[in-house]
């Protein structure tokens, strides 16, 4: 594959451009009681408001070992309900075209419920994916 110059600058900005805004989505919902607005779009996506809930963690560290090695990782949304025995997972994706990176989105997904499921092995674990370019909530 050649490119001209002006396409490998062009793939640079985009890529660029596209972490800027995911860093600047992540805080805002970090902190999206700050952001009105957000919650009234969170609000209009069936199932997306259990995950902005009083009950709900942002940006949780876990890790484990997992075959071998160890692993550590920070999900972007958690919801443990004791009562239920439920976990709930969510990891904000940015991409415009979410088939690009999904098998490696699926695989961090897959380690976040593995962790989780060595912390509470009697709980049933779901994890979801939120496409910010659509505003798509998709379980996994």
């Amino acid at each position: 594959m050649n490119k001209t110059i002006s396409e490998l600058i062009s793939d640079q900005q985009s890529k660029q451009f596209a972490v800027n805004a995911g860093r600047l989505v992540h805080s805002q919902l970090q902190f999206v009681n700050r952001y009105p607005e957000l919650m009234n779009k969170i609000k209009t996506v069936p199932g997306l408001d259990a995950f902005f809930a009083d009950n709900s963690q942002t940006e949780v560290p876990v890790a484990a070992i997992l075959n071998n090695r160890f692993v550590s990782r920070r999900i972007d949304r958690l919801v443990i309900n004791d009562t239920t025995k439920t976990i709930k997972i969510l990891d904000y994706k940015t991409d415009i075209n979410p088939d690009e990176f999904y098998d490696k989105y699926v695989l961090q997904l897959t380690e976040y419920k593995e962790i989780l499921s060595k912390i509470y092995p009697k709980y049933k674990i779901e994890t979801y994916i939120l496409w910010l370019h659509d505003w798509r909530l998709e379980q996994i």
